[in-house]
């Protein structure tokens, strides 16, 4: 089915191409329609109800109309000359407030954008309890991260420094909308620095690979766009189905087809100038039927895995993980239809075009890094079997103690940061982000305030309360608002144990008859966000694996292989997150590694790490269909392959890499960068090659490749082998130019110098 596809997308080359331009177009622009609609900016709304935070953001919006947001931006007022807040300074305040509170600020919305055109609401709060300043909340209407919000908060913002000044005061800005602006513009520069270099590393690696700008230019061209497609059919299948994608999706989305494509491309191109340098009479068209059939089974491998891999995590409980597995399973299956019909029609129309104007490709070298590589595992493989678990034995130590940190300890120490120090140091530190208890009557009776005294004064007594406010009733006196403001920073591991615990029980103690009371607030959302995500580890993990070996068994249609590979990746995941704990909780002694970190490099190192394992695995059983002995299978395999998976996961690491740029990232571009990175090198290059050696065909059984060239009785397993001589040429040995097989047999070419003899068990 997989040749038939690849085949008959060549043959309707052009067809194709139009196809996929006018359907992958039409998909890019609803994506860019639509994004806005489908995505969610609060953390909180991921939760299921269950939570006691989310059932108390049910109430705010049931019962206040009120929908839990970042956008509310606390103001720091105060008077230019330093000195102290005065009575006669408190209206100008309340004036100026007011003044920006009537005014409209318009915005010109870019293509596909919302307007976000809007009044700003403005509260004026009380002077600080020493004078020094006195604070102004302000809220507007929009998504946290939607790039037309950001631009009117900038104006408003500009706009409130400017009234403020003229009144004689100096202002600060800080909370969830000015922190997240600040942090976006302090990233921005280094983001776009990162995004270039990885466009220059991709093409500069393909140039070295190929010597050729075409084959370094298409594929990059060609993935984005495939890209741009992909996350219009995620954003599509949001839209039809109602769920909503978290913020960052879509730019994990490009992350990754950007990296599986060019992997993919990469891939097939390596395969396709290999078909035209053994067989030179051969067309581009006929060549590429024959590249994109054989690579095409092991792409698709490797893409059902990933998207295996990801669609377990819509049985998580954390929307969050929940709605990101299946959209990149979708988009990595419109990256699989488009390597099995887009990328080989393209090989077929630019042929050996694609490589101008280099020559040297034409003739096979005998030596290489790769050859000698291939050459010594077969040799020696145990050693390097050793060696490579050695290493991953050393990185997977560090996992030891490993511990989830739900701080945002790695920010960038911003403006906002600064002004939120400012508060702190006269108010409790939590002001900027205050958490709220909601009680409702049940059966919508209606509240006595006074009743609520009780729960109030409990609560000013838990020790980490800097503040309790006022009860305040809706408009229909079936709900209770209560503001409580921590003395330790929301955002911290103090906050949270001290909402889930202490504060909590009180509230349980206190609630009145007849009522139910939740809290919410930045802590409380993180603390039902750690419960939720704990439980999510211990049910993805084990889904994950099984559904990718279940995969792996379908498709390699034998027992030990897929158990190599899997094995392979779970020692490659634990070296991972043991250099990740190493780095960032040991090294810089953080509280332990970003929470979403573990789920997320599982499912990338895992399903993205198995793309190379399939690769190598898939031309080593090719390999031993011929007549040769297993470890002669191995060096060739490793010989033609390696130097496809080392650049592939090059480009991939690079590309996960500058995730990097942005403070918020930085774990999880360095953890799969280099997840990545020993996915390919350790283990697709070095620790697979050696157990296959190892193993020998008996890695396949039940069926054993190359049983149609062994001679003798049924039950025996040998392979005979002519000796040929070695020529001195040969780096590290000899060179071994000569065929010892016929025209049509299993190769024009075999550098690899067969030694003579059988191989029994081979």
């Amino acid at each position: 089915m997989i040749r038939s596809t690849t085949t008959f997308a060549i043959r309707h080359r052009w067809l194709t191409i139009i196809v996929w331009v006018v359907i992958g177009g039409a998909l890019m622009v609803a994506g860019k329609a639509w994004t806005s609609s489908v995505t969610e900016s609060e953390i909180g709304g991921f939760l299921p109800e269950k939570y006691d935070s989310a059932k108390a953001m049910q109430i705010a919006e049931d019962k206040f109309d009120e929908k839990a947001d970042p956008n509310t931006v606390t103001i720091l007022v105060a008077r230019s000359d330093g000195s102290k807040i005065t009575p006669q300074d408190r209206p100008k305040i309340a004036k100026t407030a007011a003044d920006l509170g009537n005014r409209r600020f318009e915005m010109e919305p870019a293509q596909f954008e919302e307007n976000y055109s809007q009044t700003p609401k403005l509260v004026v709060g009380e002077p600080a309890p020493d004078g020094s300043f006195q604070l102004v909340s302000m809220h507007l209407k929009g998504k946290l991260n939607d790039a037309g919000l950001q631009d009117v908060y900038r104006d408003v913002r500009e706009a409130s420094k400017a009234e403020f000044d003229a009144a004689g005061f100096r202002t600060g800005y800080t909370g969830g909308l000015a922190s997240t602006v600040d942090d976006f513009d302090a990233d921005e520069e280094k983001q776009k620095f990162a995004a270039m270099l990885t466009m220059i590393l991709i093409v500069l690696l393909n140039v070295l690979v190929f010597r050729s700008v075409l084959a370094a230019i298409v594929p990059l061209l060609v993935t984005t766009v495939i890209g741009g497609a992909a996350q219009g059919a995620v954003v599509a299948m949001a839209k039809l189905t109602g769920i909503k994608l978290d913020t960052g999706t879509p730019s994990i989305i490009t992350v990754v087809l950007l990296g599986i494509g060019i992997d993919y491309f990469l891939f097939l191109m390596f395969r396709f100038r290999e078909q035209l340098r053994t067989h030179p009479d051969q067309s581009g068209r006929a060549a590429a039927v024959e590249a994109s059939g054989k690579v095409g089974t092991a792409i698709t491998c490797a893409a059902l895995t990933i998207v295996a891999a990801f669609a377990t995590l819509g049985v998580a409980s954390f929307g969050q993980f929940r709605v990101l597995g299946p959209a990149i399973a979708v988009s990595v299956l419109v990256m699989l239809i488009a390597s099995l019909t887009l990328l080989p029609a393209l090989l077929s129309v630019f042929g050996r075009g694609l490589f101008w104007p280099a020559k040297a490709w034409k003739k096979e070298g005998a030596g290489g890094l790769s050859a000698r590589l291939g050459l010594n595992i077969s040799r020696r493989p145990l050693i390097w079997a050793v060696a490579s678990l050695a290493v991953l034995a050393a990185l997977g130590a560090g996992a030891v103690g490993v511990k989830m940190n739900y701080d945002q300890t790695n920010a960038p120490k911003t403006a906002a940061v600064e002004v939120a120090g400012e508060i702190a140091r006269s108010l409790p530190a939590g002001v900027t982000d205050p958490h709220t208890v909601f009680v409702a009557g049940k059966g919508g009776a209606k509240i006595d305030e006074r009743g609520l005294t009780g729960l109030t004064g409990a609560l000013a007594k838990v020790e980490g309360v800097g503040q309790v406010a006022k009860p305040t009733l809706n408009q229909d006196g079936t709900a209770a608002r209560i503001d409580v403001f921590l003395a330790h920073k929301s955002d911290n591991q103090e906050a949270r144990d001290l909402v889930s615990g202490p504060v909590r029980d009180i509230i349980a103690k206190n609630t009145p008859a007849g009522t139910e009371a939740h809290i919410t607030g930045p802590a409380a959302i993180f603390a039902d966000v750690s419960t939720a995500v704990n439980k999510d580890l211990k049910l993805v993990f084990p889904v994950a694996a099984i559904l990718i070996a279940l995969i792996l068994f379908m498709l390699l249609r034998c027992v030990l292989a897929p158990l190599v590979l899997m094995i392979a990746v779970g020692l490659g995941f634990v070296a991972t997150l043991g250099a990740s704990t190493l780095v960032f909780q040991h090294m810089l002694d953080r509280p332990g590694v970003s929470f979403t970190l573990p789920l997320i490099l599982f499912l990338f190192v895992v399903a993205l790490g198995t793309d190379y394992n399939i690769l190598i695995s898939d031309r080593i059983r090719e390999e031993m269909d011929k007549p040769v002995t297993a470890r002669h299978a191995v060096a060739e395999a490793v010989k033609h392959t390696a130097p496809a998976i080392a650049t592939a996961g090059l480009v991939l690491a690079g590309s996960f890499a500058s995730l990097a740029a942005s403070p918020a990232q930085q774990e999880l571009g360095f953890a799969t960068g280099l997840g990545i990175l020993l996915s390919a090198i350790v283990l697709s290059i070095v620790l697979v090659p050696a157990l296959s050696a190892m193993l020998g065909r008996g890695m396949w059984w039940p069926k054993r490749p190359g049983r149609a060239h062994r001679k003798g009785s049924e039950g025996q397993d040998s392979v005979t082998v002519t000796e040929q001589p070695l020529a001195a040429a040969y780096p590290g040995g000899a060179r071994y130019a000569a065929n010892p097989h016929p025209q049509g047999g299993y190769g024009r070419h075999q550098p690899y110098p067969p030694q003579s003899g059988q191989y029994p068990g081979r």
